[in-house]
């Protein structure tokens, strides 16, 4: 199998922590692409037709798209146990909000890179920090306890939406008023899988 996928992308590393947690990381080819919404990578516009990363060919049957997809599939190969039945919903619910939160840094950083400055929004931008840091606070105040239970995709998902937030958008100091959330995600952040799979 091969992943497409792009070192800075939140959403792809998501994947790729997986196969190295879950031991598939000689089964999969990586892939990597620069790809825009302006400028869609013919491989990605060929494997997924809306332009997104991540996307997984696989050796028979057509091509998976979007992490969840991807990362569900993959767990399932591997018997990983990364989306434990006892605690299915729960995982999925964390995952869906730190993957909101990359959507929502992307959707920041996009608008300084790919529109004219001249039409750059403020309010925009704010406007999904807003959702970034309401779900931030959610999970400092719900969701340590899981957090801090046995590896899970949930895990995986916010301790990758959490250091996108240190890399692309470092100024924003996420840290503030989250202790608990900050503790974690040092320790997490030191994990093998997400130390191998950091953006340059």
């Amino acid at each position: 199998m091969k992943l497409i996928s792009a070192d800075a992308s939140p959403f792809a590393r998501k994947v790729r922590v997986l196969l190295l947690e879950a031991g598939l990381a000689d089964q999969v080819e990586i892939i990597s692409v620069t790809t825009t919404p302006f400028a869609t990578d013919p491989q990605v516009a060929s494997a997924n037709p809306l332009g997104k990363l991540p996307a997984l060919l696989r050796n028979e049957g057509p091509a998976l798209y979007d992490s969840r997809v991807i990362t569900r599939y993959l767990d399932d190969m591997a018997g990983a146990g990364l989306y434990p039945s006892a605690r299915l919903w729960e995982v999925l619910t964390l995952e869906a909000t730190a993957d909101a939160v990359m959507e929502a840094a992307l959707l920041m950083v996009y608008e300084h890179r790919v529109r004219p400055a001249e039409k750059v929004s403020d309010e925009w931008i704010e406007a999904q920090w807003a959702k970034a840091a309401r779900a931030l606070d959610a999970i400092e105040a719900r969701w340590m306890s899981h957090l801090s239970g046995p590896l899970d995709m949930g895990q995986i998902a916010v301790g990758c939406a959490l250091s996108y937030l240190d890399f692309r958008l470092g100024d924003r100091d996420w840290r503030a008023g989250r202790r608990a959330l900050a503790e974690w995600h040092e320790t997490f952040a030191a994990r093998e899988s997400m130390a191998a799979t950091a953006p340059e």
